[in-house]
């Protein structure tokens, strides 16, 4: 896998870590307004979809090599001014967590991507395998890497937002 890409992924994970890790169980399952997710939602959320990407990954990994995948422009996604709908399959559960379980969660997600990512072939050049992401379309795999990332950049502000508010 490419440094850059292994960089994006424990860079952001660790700063999410940062900012949950001495948050107590109020403040975690606080909902500063009924429409919007919890601070343990968020993470909840973070856990489903990186289940989906890696699942996604792992299925690009099997098929063939492509010479021509479109590089989407995935940056905007970090625009909080644009919502998006989450699709049910990474909707996370209204019910309250302890932070013990989410760090199990996420522990546990981030260990099974990166065993995918361990376990490729050293001759895999990611931008050469693809898979189809419900808003992008086809997508290379380390696109699908560095989206993870930027997806969890994104709700690391929520969370930084949520917890100025209170």
């Amino acid at each position: 896998m490419n440094f850059i890409e292994y960089d994006l992924l424990f860079e952001s994970r660790n700063q999410l870590i940062e900012e949950i890790m001495n948050l107590d169980e109020n403040m975690l399952n606080h909902r500063p307004v009924p429409e919007v997710w919890n601070i343990a939602q968020i993470c909840h959320h973070l856990y489903l979809t990186e289940q989906v990407f890696t699942e996604a990954i792992a299925y690009g990994l099997r098929e063939r090599d492509f010479n021509n995948i479109i590089q989407k422009n995935i940056y905007f996604v970090t625009d909080r001014t644009r919502k998006f709908a989450s699709p049910d399959n990474i909707s996370p559960s209204a019910n309250p967590f302890q932070l013990s379980t989410l760090m199990d969660l996420l522990g546990e997600s981030r260990d099974r991507l990166l065993q995918v990512l361990y376990d490729m072939d050293t001759d895999t050049i990611l931008n050469r395998k693809k898979a189809k992401h419900p808003m992008f379309g086809d997508l290379s795999l380390d696109q699908w890497i560095e989206l993870l990332s930027l997806h969890e950049q994104r709700h690391i502000k929520q969370i930084q937002e949520i917890k100025s508010s209170v």
